[in-house]
């Protein structure tokens, strides 16, 4: 069975693009990264081979080590890509008749665990993880917000359990294609509610115009998400708990920088001054920002990962609770 990893991005999301890359070769992964993105490709893409790849006739293929590639693809879309990643999980599916299994990543993501977990993971059904605020009981109103709003358009919901997974990784084979359907047509009805699919809770959305009953859809693609679990009777969902993306102890395996302040943008000192201590989405994103992708300069790695030291320290005296 091919595997490959499929990630979105724009502006300086790059960094979590290269670190992701980075984090998933020197942990056993071979294949390609399918990076769809907006804007700009980043400065240390530029070595990239310009390929014509099914129906994008600009993609650019980066050879990072022998059998490890990062592919980028330009998108023309006007949603935001926290709403745009079953179309183009089943966009890739279309265009890639090779790849039996997809795992989509966000580019605050890194892989902590040896490829093999992951591959034997894919095994199980569709691959996912619970969220920080997990979990969301049956009759909770954010359910029920669902639920009455997706049956005006003939859609019924089957409770199937109380988590509620993190939209930052979904893994799904061709087999599972009704349920990334579903979520994308899911997508559309929410589209609705709040404003269009440019809106969203993280930064590059546009303002909401409306958040549906009891704020339903308050973070749109994570919700839609859910509740395309309850529509999907056939598929089997295989979940993490909140540990595996580092939410709480336990057995991390892909640490999710929650949060507009990201690695690669954050003041470690100021922020352990006050109160706020270095999370271990932050250490695990500086353990892998060197390389094989090497787009963070030596200098300025060695001082970060000397100032993520020195926040850690005064986090174990003092912290903001």
């Amino acid at each position: 069975m091919v595997t490959a990893v499929c990630t979105l991005f724009e502006g300086d999301y790059h960094c979590g693009v290269a670190t992701l890359f980075n984090s998933l070769v020197r942990n056993g992964y071979r294949g390609r990264l399918f990076a769809g993105y907006r804007g700009a490709r980043p400065e240390w893409s530029h070595p990239a081979i310009p390929t014509a790849l099914g129906s994008w006739n600009e993609a650019w293929i980066l050879e990072v080590v022998e059998g490890c590639e990062v592919v980028f693809l330009p998108l023309a879309t006007n949603i935001h890509f926290a709403n745009f990643k079953p179309d183009f999980m089943l966009a890739l599916f279309d265009q890639q008749p090779s790849v039996d299994y997809l795992f989509y990543l966000d580019p605050d993501i890194c892989l902590v665990r040896d490829w093999q977990f992951i591959d034997r993971w894919s095994s199980c059904g569709v691959a996912l993880c619970e969220d920080v605020n997990s979990p969301v009981a049956e009759h909770h109103p954010r359910r029920v917000g669902w639920e009455r709003h997706f049956a005006a358009h003939g859609v019924r919901l089957t409770h199937r359990g109380s988590a509620y997974v993190n939209s930052g990784c979904v893994g799904a084979a061709r087999e599972h294609r009704e349920f990334l359907e579903n979520w994308r047509r899911l997508t559309g009805y929410m589209g609705e509610v709040i404003g269009g699919l440019g809106v969203t809770k993280v930064e590059r959305g546009e303002a909401f115009s409306g958040k549906g009953f009891a704020s339903c859809f308050d973070c749109p693609d994570q919700d839609t998400l859910n509740a395309a679990m309850q529509m999907t009777d056939s598929t089997t969902f295989s979940v993490l708990p909140r540990c595996a993306m580092g939410f709480e102890p336990g057995d991390i395996v892909l640490p999710h920088a929650l949060g507009r302040d990201k690695p690669w943008r954050r003041r470690y000192l100021y922020g352990a001054l006050q109160g706020r201590v270095p999370t271990y989405a932050d250490k695990a994103f500086w353990t892998y920002a060197d390389g094989p992708i090497k787009y963070v300069p030596n200098g300025r790695l060695a001082i970060t990962r000397g100032t993520l030291r020195a926040a850690s320290a005064i986090g174990r005296i003092y912290q903001r609770r």
